[in-house]
């Protein structure tokens, strides 16, 4: 199995999951009573905001690439989307896999982001949940008329913040593409090495 366009894995197509999220991933806060405005996580939004953006109007699995590497938790994702495999990730793999998903969520966005695009976005707040991390709440508005509610979760991470998931209309991301990759390796007894393959295809 091979993750080409429009290819369906574990009954939820590319378009249900990440459709909505290569629209959501230019957008910035909407208000959420915690945090002031000014708030250092607020700050870092502001800048992931204009990345997206550019990522966005570019349309390209390369400049998608850029800003999720710059700004997302990479290696968190990419062992979570493990899952029960993760043990069976080799050591000498682990460079590979994460740049083999990086490039997967980059190469999502990318062909989702022509249908869906953006008429605005506001920023606002933030809050902290129970386990110290930042939650970031937004509204994207698209030309359509549809409007996406979507949370961010921010980690710091040594000098910064990093995003470890976003949920879109209250689903995330990061948990569907784990039932992605491990509906793929249950299918495959486990064999971690065909999905970094399959990945950096």
């Amino acid at each position: 199995m091979r993750f080409g366009t429009g290819q369906q894995a574990a009954g939820i197509s590319r378009r249900a999951i990440l459709g909505a999220g290569s629209a959501t991933l230019i957008a910035t806060m909407m208000p959420q009573p915690a945090f002031a405005k000014d708030h250092p996580s607020i700050a870092y939004m502001k800048q992931v905001g204009k990345d997206m953006l550019a990522a966005h109007r570019q349309g390209t699995t390369a400049s998608f690439l850029r800003a999720i590497q710059r700004h997302a938790d990479v290696a968190e994702i990419a062992l979570y989307s493990l899952g029960d495999y993760k043990e069976k990730l080799p050591e000498s793999q682990r460079s590979e896999y994460y740049r083999g998903v990086a490039t997967f969520m980059a190469r999502y966005f990318a062909d989702q982001s022509r249908e869906y695009p953006v008429a605005k976005y506001q920023i606002g707040e933030a809050t902290v949940d129970s386990n110290k991390e930042i939650l970031v709440t937004s509204k994207v508005y698209l030309m359509s008329g549809q409007v996406y509610t979507v949370s961010w979760r921010l980690a710091w991470r040594g000098k910064g913040y990093k995003v470890t998931d976003v949920k879109v209309l209250g689903f995330s991301l990061v948990y569907l593409q784990r039932g992605i990759f491990q509906s793929y390796l249950s299918k495959r007894n486990g064999d971690v090495t065909q999905l970094v393959a399959a990945l950096n295809r």
